[in-house]
């Protein structure tokens, strides 16, 4: 047995004070005048017997008292090994600085006691030892290892973030900072909360590296959170009614009633209604709203929830276009009732060209390209389509009756879709129309028994069976395909199996079809708008090469504040980086030069932390039984029980105990030993 405090065991000279107080006190005699002692002698030789040895008893335990709580205060120990822990040490401290750690322990936030245990460990270790402050931030600065005062003073600087790092992530850059001096005695410390949806640890076979968990406990809290919102249709449309998605979750373990629900749009709070959630459940309600003007639109989505509140406002932002832009590509000659159809909607900007005068680059900046019964389509032509629907565009395809059609073939089977046959002169009835596909689907409230449906006189067959990929949208009665749409990439491939001349083919006649159809093509896209970003997690943007000049200067602007984001120009695209420079939740404005906005990015709170659902002591030594776990009861000295741990087994409670048994021992001696 050894003693972390050996200079303790001089107060055992304290013994001597009970001993002098028994030799003295005990010596001293009253007398008393009697008449005769002569029948006292037997009671009085009896008594003197029983006293003495009720004295001896009460200074023996005085003695043993005083001794263990000498003994208590030297902290003995047994050590478990020779030179265990010895020599130079490398130390890494992670320290919890997510929102979960502002839940109050008898009104003290975690993460303020979370500092303060960082301290305790840093101050257990002597001058030589080397540390890394950590924590989710994973700053540049927390990667090198510093000495002691600096290391307390890193401990100081930390504050709460919005980012969240799983813990093996954690471990892992413990791990390679660490390993830079290749010190034989590595420690990492976690000093955490453990929530669930970020304890991902699993048993190490690590032997170089000690780790050791502090949990800290606060009051589980239920909380209710936005998770998520999206556009119910591809395409928001200007003065036409829209949807939004929101969907709520309940993470407490209690159902949630009346939970307001509001969205805060031009200025304007507008209440959408209360709703119910159950516990443990997300429901998914609808928020409706009208976009009275062009250009980009910032929306909060909010509800009412006490008191975890970083999760109940979500930051939504998309673009939306005065007008749909659609290109009609021909050989010479359009098709007039096409293009009174287009210049009949005035959401659509409609322009047409010939096949010899494109323009191939200008591409992107249409929704729809239409192929006008084409005789022939290059090898260039069709690159640039296939690009263009890959990266989210619309192509209608209306086939020639004398084209080429192996050109055409060569086009559709680049992307997947079935080859057409030769042209037959046969006559054909459109009897279904798929409502469950997104072109058709919302158009008729009901489909009319007597609705008028396109016939054809002429038309291409198609060689094999459909295609992975495609979706037949009209069937004609003789159940081949009239309408298929092809999925590709981002993109969606619409192909008509007849031509568009009236001559065989009645669509343009059929208002009821052909005018929903063109808008419904227009506004699709296999490329889902992204209205939201995530702090910590969407950490690149991109926009259009067109939209940026090399000479300007691109910001991110927010709050009065500015940053410069990273650029790298891939194709046609320029990739902005964030680089860890958000921090809040909110609005950030790309401006070129600080005027021209490109864009608004709606960033949130990573909802990981919403979940207020944490792994008990107990757990955690279930689940990485061999990690040292530093429970509550241990770290109210960490500094000590570091210094034990590095020692050896700690005695110094026995000695604590045994001084309140000895104590306890001598109360009841005086009290009830009668003499």
């Amino acid at each position: 047995m050894q003693f972390l405090a050996p200079g303790m065991l001089l107060a055992l000279l304290a013994i001597a004070i009970p001993i002098i107080i028994h030799l003295f006190y005990f010596r001293r005699f009253k007398k008393v005048p009697f008449s005769n002692v002569r029948f006292l002698k037997e009671i009085k030789e009896e008594t003197s017997t029983r006293s003495k040895l009720r004295n001896l008893l009460v200074l023996l335990s005085r003695i043993l008292a005083i001794a263990c709580l000498v003994l208590a205060f030297a902290q003995p120990y047994i050590p478990f090994g020779k030179k265990k822990n010895q020599g130079p040490k490398d130390v890494s401290v992670f320290v919890d600085n997510s929102f979960s750690m502002s839940a109050l322990d008898k009104d003290v936030p975690l993460l303020e006691k979370a500092k303060q245990k960082a301290k305790e460990i840093v101050k257990a270790y002597d001058a030589s030892t080397q540390f890394q402050i950590l924590t989710h931030d994973f700053e540049g600065r927390h990667q090198r290892l510093v000495g002691k005062e600096e290391a307390l003073g890193l401990i100081d600087e930390i504050e709460q973030t919005p980012e969240v790092r799983s813990l093996s992530k954690v471990l892992k850059r413990q791990r390679a900072a660490l390993s830079v001096r290749g010190q034989t005695s590595h420690l990492s410390y976690l000093i955490s909360d453990f929530q669930k949806s970020i304890m991902d640890l699993t048993v190490s076979q690590d032997t170089i590296l000690k780790v050791n968990l502090v949990p800290l406990h606060a009051v589980q809290e239920a909380n209710i959170g936005i998770d998520s919102c999206w556009l119910a249709a591809p395409v928001p449309i200007l003065n036409q009614p829209n949807t939004l998605l929101v969907k709520i979750q309940n993470y407490g373990q209690q159902a949630a009633e009346e939970v307001k629900l509001a969205l805060s749009y031009q200025g304007q709070v507008r209440p959408q209604g209360t709703i119910s959630v159950p516990a443990g459940s997300a429901v998914i309600d609808t928020v409706h709203f009208v976009l009275n003007q062009p250009g980009w639109q910032e929306m909060v989505v909010s509800i009412n929830d006490y008191p975890v509140q970083f999760d109940d406002k979500y930051y939504v932002s998309f673009p939306v276009m005065d007008k749909l832009n659609i290109l009609t590509i021909h050989d010479g000659k359009n098709n007039k009732y096409l293009k009174a159809a287009l210049e009949g909607v005035s959401y659509f900007r409609y322009q047409d060209q010939s096949v010899q005068s494109l323009d191939y680059s200008a591409f992107p900046k249409y929704q729809l390209i239409i192929l006008h019964e084409l005789k022939n389509i290059s090898s260039g032509l069709a690159s640039s389509l296939k690009e263009f629907i890959i990266d989210g565009g619309n192509v209608l395809v209306f086939p020639g009756a004398t084209g080429n059609i192996s050109s055409l073939n060569n086009f559709l089977t680049s992307l997947g879709m079935a080859e057409l046959s030769g042209f037959e002169k046969v006559e054909k009835q459109v009897q279904r129309v798929n409502t469950q596909a997104f072109v058709f689907k919302d158009v008729f409230q009901k489909v009319p028994k007597n609705i008028r449906l396109p016939k054809t006189s002429g038309s291409f067959s198609r060689k094999g069976i459909t295609h992975t990929g495609e979706e037949i949208l009209l069937t004609n009665r003789d159940g081949t395909p009239y309408l298929v749409k092809m999925k590709k990439g981002e993109g969606n491939l619409y192909v008509l199996s007849a031509p568009l001349d009236l001559e065989y083919n009645d669509l343009v006649k059929n208002s009821e079809i052909f005018v929903p159809m063109l808008f419904k093509m227009a506004v699709s896209t296999g490329k889902a708008l992204k209205i939201s970003y995530v702090i910590g997690r969407d950490e690149m943007v991109e926009v259009r090469s067109t939209e940026v000049s090399p000479d300007k200067v691109l910001k991110f602007q927010y709050d009065g504040q500015e940053f410069l984001p990273e650029q790298r120009v891939i194709g046609d695209k320029v990739i902005l980086g964030i680089n860890n420079q958000i921090k809040k939740a909110g609005f950030y404005r790309l401006t070129k030069e600080g005027t021209d906005t490109l864009g608004v990015f709606g960033y949130n709170y990573d909802h990981r932390e919403s979940n207020l659902s944490f792994f008990t002591d107990e757990q955690l030594a279930q689940k990485v039984p061999g990690y040292t776990i530093l429970a509550p009861t241990e770290v109210a000295d960490l500094s000590a029980t570091i210094k034990h741990l590095d020692n050896g087994k700690v005695l110094w409670r026995w000695g604590l105990i045994g001084a309140l048994l000895f104590l306890a021992l001598e109360i009841l001696l005086i009290r009830f030993w009668k003499v």
